[in-house]
């Protein structure tokens, strides 16, 4: 039970209508979140939250405001002015100078077609740009090369004092949605329903110039990409809004594999069945995607899938993870999974194996009769081994999170120090593992008193 709620909460979706969602009563032992501090300042929508360093982190939204907080006090640290329209993006960027002391900068980029750099520390603007055609919807950063991609109607590359080092010719008017790094050098970047694939390459003639090349088209997917996600440095995922999801070799970029019937409960008949008579883009559309190494993670309209990479298929899923769709989704170091959604709930979910029952002996009178007897009982002993080496896995609801009134954009996992999350309704709530923080609290207060006896006995 939360010992501080914000008023409100999620409204109920209406006595009539009947939800197959999970619930989960009070009583959430697995859920270790039982306090929260609610963080105020933005006045809009807060769309983007950014980790800094192990305790700190910025926050940005439709206000064009970037705050800077600590994830253990929630202490504002800073607040940055200096857009005039919505934040579209925002990236963290480390220098890695090495005449320079490391300074933990941030890039955030908005609709008043602006980038600019801040420093964390100081909550200083160190640079400005003003010279996109248009809104840069995404940033990336290659700390490796010690570059910053942007990503607009053009592919821009910038070294971190923001000078503008080469760049694409007019690629759409839509623009680059997706930006995700790729060995050897290489980018691969959403432009509507193609993925592009451009290699940067150093300038022979020993200054710090770049030229960026497009070396592939990828044309695969049916319908606008809507998220991408690096796997390992063999492999990355990429998925549409009418629920495709493609796995391509990072180094040749072919196709490995795909899965493009999520919602089709005879595709897999091993997970939770959901019988409907239709399915809207919206509820198929692929929202965001998280990945270890050997699985994928997919938000697929209100529901939750995990894709084995080696199996090639998806293992488990939760088709009605939320009453909304899922816009973002981690996976933590243990086997659980947290999922936010625009019903303005957070949940944590576990990965488990289901036991399996032996599989039941498939009568053979009918067979025998036409001769069949002996190829189908080979054929069952083969069906019979095959589901007894392969595990089967379920989604199973640990806890519930309802604090928001409006929809849960994304969050940031600090570990220990808890749970960041933002939403539509203005607000940034810090999500609290409520034993850690009584025992916190109780040293504390044995320090003050310890304290306290010391300076009496000295007086």
């Amino acid at each position: 039970m939360l010992r501080w709620l914000i008023g409100g909460g999620r409204e109920p979706q209406g006595l009539a209508e009947k939800s197959s969602v999970q619930t989960i009563g009070e009583e959430q032992i697995q859920n270790p979140y039982t306090e929260l501090l609610v963080l105020k300042g933005h006045q809009d929508i807060v769309r983007f939250l950014v980790q800094i360093d192990d305790c700190r982190f910025a926050s940005a939204g439709d206000d064009g405001i970037i705050f800077l907080w600590n994830a253990q006090t929630g202490e504002k640290l800073h607040e940055l002015h200096g857009h005039t329209h919505k934040i579209t993006a925002v990236a963290p960027f480390s220098s890695s100078d090495v005449t320079e002391e490391k300074t933990d900068l941030i890039i955030t980029a908005s609709a008043d077609r602006t980038v600019i750099v801040w420093d964390c520390t100081s909550g200083r603007q160190v640079q400005k740009v003003s010279c996109f055609h248009s809104t840069v919807k995404c940033l990336t950063v290659l700390q490796r090369l010690n570059v910053w991609l942007s990503g607009g109607s053009d592919l821009c590359v910038w070294n971190r004092k923001l000078d503008l080092l080469c760049k694409t010719s007019h690629l759409t008017d839509a623009g680059i949605s997706a930006l995700v790094e790729l060995p050897k050098n290489c980018v691969a970047a959403a432009v509507g329903k193609e993925l592009i694939i451009f290699r940067l390459s150093a300038t022979n003639n020993g200054s710090e110039g770049w030229n960026i090349i497009e070396v592939k088209r990828l044309v695969d997917h049916q319908d606008n990409i809507s998220s991408l996600v690096s796997v390992n440095d063999l492999t990355f995922v990429t998925g549409s809004h009418i629920g495709e999801l493609i796995v391509w070799d990072a180094l040749d970029w072919t196709k490995q594999a795909s899965e493009c019937n999520f919602w089709d409960s005879s595709v897999h008949p091993d997970v939770q069945p959901e019988i409907k008579l239709s399915q809207s883009p919206h509820e198929t559309s692929v929202q965001h995607l998280t990945s270890d190494n050997e699985c994928v993670f997919a938000a697929v309209g209100k529901g939750i899938y995990v894709y084995n990479l080696q199996m090639k298929r998806v293992i488990a899923c939760q088709r009605t993870a939320h009453d909304s769709s899922v816009l973002h989704i981690e996976k933590l170091s243990n086997r659980q999974l947290i999922s936010c959604s625009e019903d303005g709930s957070v949940r944590i979910w576990e990965l488990r194996e289901k036991q399996q029952l032996p599989a039941e002996p498939v009568p053979t009178g009918f067979f025998n009769m036409w001769g069949f007897g002996r190829a189908n009982k080979q054929a069952n002993q083969a069906a019979k081994k095959m589901q007894e080496n392969t595990p089967v896995y379920f989604l199973e609801l640990v806890g519930d999170l309802i604090g928001h009134s409006s929809a849960v954009q994304m969050f940031l996992y600090f570990g220990e120090l808890g749970l960041a999350t933002c939403s539509a309704d203005h607000l940034i709530i810090l999500w609290k593992d409520g034993e850690r923080e009584s025992s916190l609290r109780s040293l504390t207060l044995f320090k003050k008193l310890a304290q306290n006896g010391d300076l009496q006995l000295r007086l």
